[in-house]
């Protein structure tokens, strides 16, 4: 008669990894409500599934970062300069609708605009959403009643692209899916998801991640395309996409991929640009004219220096910085004795522009949540990085009211913000030193060491190499305790298989 386990295997329905077994904080938390799951529970039977509890704590979370705004959107964002940083509860999404002319009813990138700002900064994709959101705001009734109304309708769209990333992150990693729940408890994510609309291109490349983890490439592609005509930052991921397809020799995937990705982004933003070049083109120039500020080690460093840098020597100088990293992401793809999995690689090179970049707004620690999720999913350095970001967050806002509360002086003086500003960047060091050291010690990722391979790698997940560089001509350097099954490379869920491309 078989084994339970012979059984599962043939029915190809691999056993679900429970983070109270292996990970000792998750394990302590559980704590809270009733302890870690034991091995004789009834795990599937319920209507309580790991992607419907994920989703709804999401939710509730995101439902409380709104409550934190309440301060603001009682008076904060109307009356006072100060009282909308001392409550820490600022938001960009009131103030621009009067300020990008959505009150006005003007189109965005085709009206010209009053003020410095001749045309919406923002690209495409996220202006749609913007000006969605007006349509759905009434005309009549004071401005301040306007915008609570605009501040809510956003707050509801983004609610359901919060619920789409913890939704997506949870059924990426098949076997893992409680690991959504670092993404819905992200006390950063829940404080910053209503500040501005990263949400949206966020959504979109999780939803992209996850279909690259099933395989389907094109759609892939066209989702990450969607996501970088909402935010540049996505298009990031193809680097990272390009070298694992080069060492596993999957050409003609990467090409679907690229090809979808070039042309979703064209669909959306081709139009505005015959028609509106100058309002199109307005991000980009801005993001290149833009000025040193808030949250980047290049403002540490023109704050302490007696003649600032010009942005110009800036945007030349991260440039270099970005090649150089991503230099570094490839030699790392290439020559790490396995082939690294998709979402750590996509973690350190969206990291890397973060902390290269001129300018950190809190909400960009969005960006990095789901991937954080997937590439290191473990509580410990998880909330190591997440306190981190929480101190940047309160430190921003306190600086903020220092500067605008005049001779009161209330909030955080230069260099207790330059000190928040490196809480940020050590934090996001640190979390990308320990994916570095899984990559390179992969009895250490806590992915490979529950015997998958690279469950959102979709093609490359157990694929053999064609192409390495250095050490990966050699056998991998394994930690030094190892508990729970090993990946053979070239194989799949544990199982010996073909290491040929």
């Amino acid at each position: 008669m078989p084994s339970a386990e012979t059984t599962r295997a043939s029915a190809h329905e691999p056993e679900t990894v429970r983070p109270t077994k292996e990970d000792p904080v998750a394990a302590t938390g559980s704590e809270l409500f009733g302890g870690p799951i034991g091995r004789r529970a009834l795990l599937g039977v319920s209507w309580w599934t790991p992607v419907r509890v994920i989703a709804l704590v999401a939710i509730g979370m995101f439902a409380l970062g709104m409550v934190q705004k309440l301060p603001c959107y009682d008076g904060g964002w109307f009356f006072g300069a100060s009282s909308q940083y001392t409550h820490a509860c600022y938001s960009d999404i009131p103030h621009l609708y009067q300020g990008r002319g959505f009150a006005d009813g003007l189109v965005p990138y085709f009206d010209k605009l009053e003020g410095d700002m001749e045309y919406l900064e923002y690209p495409v994709l996220t202006g749609v959403f913007m000006e969605a959101a007006s349509w759905l705001t009434p005309g009549s009734g004071s401005i301040q009643d306007r915008e609570q109304v605009y501040w809510m309708v956003n707050a509801g769209m983004l609610m359901v692209c919060a619920a789409v990333i913890a939704v997506c992150v949870t059924r990426t990693h098949r076997r893992r899916p409680w690991d959504g729940l670092l993404v819905a408890l992200a006390p950063a994510f829940a404080l910053t998801a209503t500040i501005n609309w990263d949400l949206l291109a966020v959504a979109l490349t999780a939803a992209a991640m996850l279909m690259w983890s099933r395989g389907r490439t094109l759609a892939f592609g066209v989702l990450l395309g969607l996501a970088t005509a909402a935010k540049l930052y996505p298009v990031l991921l193809l680097g990272p996409l390009l070298v694992l397809c080069w060492r596993a020799g999957k050409w003609r995937e990467f090409g679907t991929a690229l090809l979808g990705a070039a042309g979703a982004w064209l669909v959306v933003n081709l139009p505005v640009m015959l028609l509106a070049h100058e309002g199109w083109s307005k991000f980009y120039t801005f993001s290149q004219e833009r000025g040193v500020d808030f949250g980047s080690f290049w403002l540490i460093l023109s704050q302490r220096m007696d003649t600032p840098l010009a942005t110009d020597t800036v945007n030349t100088s991260a440039t270099v910085l970005m090649l150089i990293s991503s230099v570094g992401v490839a030699a790392l793809a290439l020559t790490a004795p396995r082939r690294p999995r998709f979402a750590q690689l996509a973690f350190l090179i969206v990291a890397a522009f973060i902390l290269t970049n001129k300018v950190y707004s809190p909400q960009y620690v969005l960006w990095l949540v789901p991937l954080a999720a997937l590439a290191r999913p473990k509580w410990r350095d998880f909330l190591i990085w997440q306190a981190c970001e929480v101190a940047y967050f309160i430190g921003i806002w306190m600086y903020l009211a220092y500067t605008t509360s005049g001779d009161a002086h209330k909030g955080l003086p230069q260099e207790g913000y330059q000190m928040a500003i490196a809480a940020h960047l050590l934090g996001t060091l640190y979390l990308c030193a320990v994916v570095v050291r899984d990559i390179f010690m992969p009895e250490r990722d806590a992915v490979r060491r529950s015997g998958d391979d690279d469950p959102s790698g979709g093609v490359l997940d157990g694929a053999g190499d064609v192409f390495v560089l250095g050490a990966a001509a050699r056998p991998p350097r394994h930690a030094a305790h190892i508990d729970g099954p090993t990946v053979e490379w070239g194989s799949r869920n544990g199982q010996a298989g073909d290491s040929s491309p």
